[in-house]
């Protein structure tokens, strides 16, 4: 007679219980965090973060930092204004946009344009045009477009970069660059009808430096060759009715600002 080695009965379906709870946990807890990853995404444009978390540009999972950047950018002030400025955007050639400082404007407008360049269609062969915005200082430039490079998750000098005199960081990749207004003067003395960029945006305009005042002279002149250029002229006064005026009764979109702490130290 052989022997069974059998486990008891009742102990055999102990044991199936506890694995069933074990999966039952297993399977909750990654609903869980599934449902908290979603949340925590929130939404982008038209659609969800969550529906693809594989950055469009590098073709990788986005990482920590860029889900913590993108949590920071939902409290800034502009971001309320994106379908009306985006409305705006598709309507219109030329938009005016008046914003106090510490909106976001700067950050956040650019990489819209991205969205709306991206969006455009193209032909065989043909490379996709990108979006320029002006700074007026060296500096600017070059923080603003590291910033936006760590909330895109993309490496400066690749899809986002930077153009300053002596500095170029870009590359053929480069979809939106930060440049001074200088820089943009120059590129249109072998580029006159900008057939680089989908969209020029010309930042702190109410500063009205030389190379400012110029380009807005060229971008009239542009607009008239091609209607397929999206024009931006962003402003932090509410003096900014002259800009409109200049560019026919241009839309203009005011978009309320806040402040900061500042710290004064004395030496």
């Amino acid at each position: 007679m052989t022997r069974s080695s059998s486990e008891p009965r009742n102990l055999r379906k102990r044991r199936f219980d506890d694995s069933s709870e074990a999966d039952d946990h297993n399977n909750k807890k990654t609903s869980t965090t599934n449902r908290n990853r979603n949340e925590s995404c929130g939404s982008y444009g038209n659609s969800r973060i969550s529906e693809t978390t594989i950055n469009r540009f590098t073709k990788q999972n986005y990482s920590h930092q860029y889900y913590e950047l993108y949590k920071k950018r939902r409290q800034l002030p502009v971001w309320e204004y994106k379908e009306a400025f985006m409305s705006i955007l598709h309507k219109n050639q030329v938009t005016v946009l008046v914003s106090e400082t510490g909106s976001g404007k700067t950050t956040q407008i650019p990489q819209w344009c991205v969205d709306f360049a991206l969006s455009l269609p193209t032909s065989n062969g043909q490379k996709r045009r990108g979006v320029a915005c002006t700074q007026s200082r060296r500096v600017a430039a070059m923080s603003v477009a590291q910033r936006v490079a760590n909330e895109m998750d993309l490496l400066l000098g690749q899809e986002v970069g930077y153009s300053i005199r002596f500095e170029n960081c870009s590359s053929s990749k480069t979809i939106l660059k930060y440049m001074t207004d200088g820089m943009l003067l120059r590129e249109t003395m072998s580029d006159p009808l900008l057939e680089s960029y989908a969209c020029v945006l010309l930042d702190e305009a109410h500063e009205r430096t030389l190379a400012t005042d110029i380009l807005m002279g060229l971008f009239k002149e542009v607009a008239k060759q091609r209607p397929d250029l999206k024009i931006i002229v962003m402003s932090a006064t509410l003096d900014a009715g002259k800009f409109r005026d200049y560019f026919d009764k241009a839309p203009l979109l005011a978009i309320s600002g806040r402040t900061f702490p500042v710290d004064i130290f004395y030496t």
